[in-house]
């Protein structure tokens, strides 16, 4: 079951978020032979997404991280949206590692 993580993301800045993924004894889970991949919506059902840049930062220590540029959060309207990551492999093994909300807060400065 993925992990719930909110997050929250003013609108025209840069986003960034580092998350580190542990085995279930708690140890570094090593992520050699897969990818990630996230997408924002504004709600469950919506077709249209932001997808955010994520990648593998470290493989041997379970580190994840995704992202979205100040440009990408500018056209993002502000209130709140779901998301989630998913891991996969290239043998079509696809796990998601976290879920949630995510407010974003309005620019005031343009």
């Amino acid at each position: 079951m993925a992990t719930v993580y909110n997050l929250a993301i003013d609108q025209g800045s840069d986003f960034t978020s580092t998350v580190q993924l542990n085995n279930d004894t708690g140890t570094d889970r090593d992520l050699t032979g897969y990818f990630v991949r996230g997408q924002l919506r504004r709600s469950y059902g919506s077709t249209s997404n932001v997808a955010f840049t994520s990648n593998i930062s470290s493989s041997s220590t379970g580190e994840v991280t995704f992202s979205l540029s100040s440009a990408a959060t500018a056209n993002l309207k502000y209130g709140r949206y779901v998301y989630d990551l998913e891991l996969y492999t290239n043998t079509g093994n696809v796990e998601r590692i976290l879920e949630g909300i995510v407010t974003v807060y309005p620019e005031v400065t343009k």
